[in-house]
């Protein structure tokens, strides 16, 4: 990849198509850095970093790795820490690499983590960021690599705006949530969260969540419908549903979120990201689509943690 100028970020993807390619050019990435005294982040899925790891042993300056599979397991929670990286090293440049989809991934975990990717390029667009994304190109679909070339297009990465973010984005990534299945249980709410809470509670032990679990799914459901009440004059609906690998609650109102990034980033306790930012805190996955007809917020619990 083309060496960037001071000041402007790249972000490109590497399409391997074998382990040893894949460690010997994320090595190569990394160690161009190092050369050039850039401190790296390596967040890779479970297992993937330790040859990498390995070769960069001997090589002076700072390399940290993460696990992908925990840290990516919901996509909202990957800018943060990278956000939190670079906030380390400020008027340094800094190189980041990351995979946030692997093959067994589901297809809402591909789409945010692919809306992710989009965001990226809005997250980091005045960042002295070096970001590499490899993607398994005989282990993913063709749709999934369409949709990494179209993220990681270098206008996009230079110059995206709040306005322009979603000009690469692949539209099924941003096309609005389908209903809940018939037999979701659904319930209507005004100023009254505690049927919320309760309906929320009841499923989520039916589904044999852990305590702790069922506690954040809870507060999770709690924070968005009290977005709505806060920001909204109308009320919401919730659905509650659940499949053999994980509880889902669905929140719909009237109210709309312009930010793109809201959820993504830490927001004051005033601001309504703040509460989008608790729920990806401690929801497996959480997907969010707003516009004239309202805003709907889907949050995934797994059954097993």
């Amino acid at each position: 990849m083309d060496e960037p100028v001071g000041g402007v970020l790249s972000h490109a993807a590497l399409f391997y198509r074998s382990q040893p390619e894949y460690a010997d050019a994320i090595a190569a990435f990394v160690r161009a850095g190092l050369d050039r005294g850039e401190p790296a982040l390596i967040v890779l899925p479970c297992g993937r970093a330790d040859a990498i790891a390995a070769s960069l042993d001997s090589a002076p300056g700072e390399v940290v790795f993460a696990d992908m599979t925990e840290l990516g397991r919901n996509p909202a929670r990957i800018i943060p820490e990278v956000r939190s990286f670079t906030d380390k090293h400020p008027g340094q440049r800094v190189r980041y690499v990351g995979e946030p989809i692997w093959p067994g991934r589901t297809a809402a975990e591909i789409r945010e983590a692919t809306r992710h990717e989009a965001l990226v390029n809005l997250a980091f667009a005045r960042a002295e960021a070096t970001i590499l994304c490899p993607y398994d190109a005989p282990g993913l679909a063709d749709s999934v690599l369409a949709g990494a070339r179209r993220t990681h297009q270098k206008p996009a990465a230079s110059g995206a705006t709040a306005a322009t973010w979603r000009d690469n984005l692949p539209p099924e990534c941003d096309r609005p949530l389908g209903p809940p299945p018939a037999e979701a249980e659904a319930l209507a709410y005004e100023t009254d969260l505690a049927p919320v809470r309760r309906l929320v509670e009841r499923h989520a032990r039916r589904a044999g969540l852990s305590e702790e679990r069922t506690v954040d799914l809870v507060l999770a459901a709690n924070e968005i419908a009290a977005n709505t009440i806060s920001h909204t004059d109308a009320g919401g609906v919730i659905h509650v549903w659940h499949t053999g690998e994980e509880i889902l609650c669905q929140i719909h109102d009237t109210g709309r979120i312009t930010d793109p990034l809201a959820g993504w980033i830490r927001h004051g306790p005033d601001d309504r990201g703040h509460g989008l930012w608790l729920v990806n805190q401690v929801c497996d996955l959480v997907e969010l689509r707003s516009g004239e007809d309202g805003s709907t917020v889907r949050m995934h619990m797994r059954r097993t943690g």
